[in-house]
């Protein structure tokens, strides 16, 4: 089985997206938080963007010693020696350099023609990997690229001494079927290179960022790069959690694994959330809130016979604590039940049935019935029970009082 390399940008491409800005120390915190994981590659930032960025890729540089640290430099002379000057305390350096390919960049964005991008390519190829082990190349807006002159580029940059070929789908424009023929035409384009590793890096414009990065890896792509909590530049980049996740349980469709530790997922998604400040959705695959929660009746049962009915894995699998079956107006008796048992009642079927009642009622109202309103309910009706209970009795003793008196009266009568 063949194992997919992840790259880990949450530090460089991840930042860039609005609101995401992290300082040195945040970076390197959330570095280490990532070295831990197990990912392979951090991409720690963009040295050339900043003096503040230089000096943050080169702290996470000095400290990271599990997995390579790279850092990301366009196709110039200048970025290159900024991304090598912040790389020099690496143990495992990697330089990552692009060049955009569609004609669409090269005519609007970088006013130059194909011929001058192709020897831009090759030279600074040449020119990094002289200097440092490990280089990569992107072909930035790959999927919008002429095909046979994105062929040419990467085969260049292959000749010039790049190890890792990167096909972006930069804007989130493939679709699946599109970007897993390119890496096929990639892969045959550079026969002649065995030791290149494809990379695949995805964005979500189309919400297709993780299928894409799939399709990638049945076309035999053995890197993904992607973010934690799939943040990133406007929609986003392919989530980290998501596609591990998949690779792990679909393993049989896709012959492949990851080096990443599953159970750490959800603790490394809540750090990030707390240096950034910016929650995930609740119902985000795998790190949502309501990842692992349950509220329609017939889902609550079938989990409380047996959570693969609906579970394709337990929560404890990527660090969540546990599962949830959310008491709302979906709900039905048996997860009532449980939950009760849970908090230590155990009900009669008249019990039940009237809790049922009261939590539906409550549930219309306020969406959601906490433990609280529960044991609010349960002691409610426990003592209206108690009460009745005791009027019945006293009643009943009532009864028997004035029978026995009327008793006595008639036997002194006789």
């Amino acid at each position: 089985m063949d194992t997919v390399q992840i790259f880990d940008t949450t530090l460089r491409d991840g930042e860039q997206s609005p609101g995401f800005s992290m300082n040195s120390r945040e970076k390197l915190l959330f570095a280490r938080q990532l070295e831990h994981l197990g990912v392979d590659v951090i991409e720690a930032g963009f040295p050339i963007a900043s003096p503040g960025d230089l000096d943050a890729v080169r702290t996470v540089a000095a400290e990271i010693l599990g997995c390579r640290v790279a850092a990301l430099a366009r196709a110039r002379q200048e970025d290159v020696n900024a991304a090598l000057r912040a790389l020099e305390p690496a143990a495992k350096p990697r330089l990552h350099i692009f060049l955009a390919t569609s004609d669409l960049h090269l005519e609007h964005k970088l006013r130059i023609t194909r011929q001058h991008a192709l020897e831009q390519v090759g030279k600074m190829v040449l020119y990094g990997r002289a200097r440092c082990d490990e280089v990569e190349f992107s072909a930035e807006d790959a999927s919008r690229s002429d095909l046979d002159y994105l062929l040419e580029v990467i085969e260049a940059a292959a000749s010039a001494g790049a190890t890792i070929i990167n096909l972006p789908d930069t804007v989130g424009y493939s679709t699946p079927e599109e970007y897993g023929a390119m890496f096929l035409a990639a892969r045959k384009r550079l026969g002649g290179y065995p030791h290149v590793i494809f990379s695949a890096h995805c964005h979500n414009d189309l919400g297709l960022a993780v299928a894409n990065s799939l399709a990638a890896v049945v076309a035999g792509a053995r890197q993904v790069e992607c973010t934690m909590n799939g943040i990133g530049e406007r929609a986003g980049n392919a989530s980290l959690e998501e596609i591990v996740v998949a690779l792990h349980v679909r393993q049989a469709r896709y012959s492949a694994s990851t080096n990443i530790s599953l159970e750490k997922i959800y603790s490394t998604s809540r750090l990030l959330t707390s240096i950034t400040g910016v929650s995930v959705p609740p119902n985000k695959a795998v790190v949502g809130a309501n990842a692992f929660a349950h509220e329609a009746g017939i889902h609550q049962d079938g989990m409380l016979k047996n959570s693969m009915t609906y579970e394709i894995i337990v929560p404890e699998k990527v660090g969540v604590p546990t599962r949830r079956l959310v008491l709302g107006k979906h709900s039905g008796r048996n997860a009532l039940r449980a939950r009760l048992g849970e908090l230590g009642y155990q009900t009669t079927e008249g019990e039940l049935a009237e809790c049922y009642k009261q939590a539906i009622a409550l549930a219309d109202s306020a969406k959601q019935v906490t433990d609280r309103d529960l044991l609010s309910i349960i002691h409610k009706i426990r003592r209206s029970r108690k009460i009745a209970r005791a009027r019945e009795i006293a009643a009943s003793a009532a009864a028997n009082s004035g029978l026995c008196e009327l008793r006595n009266s008639e036997g002194r009568k006789s």
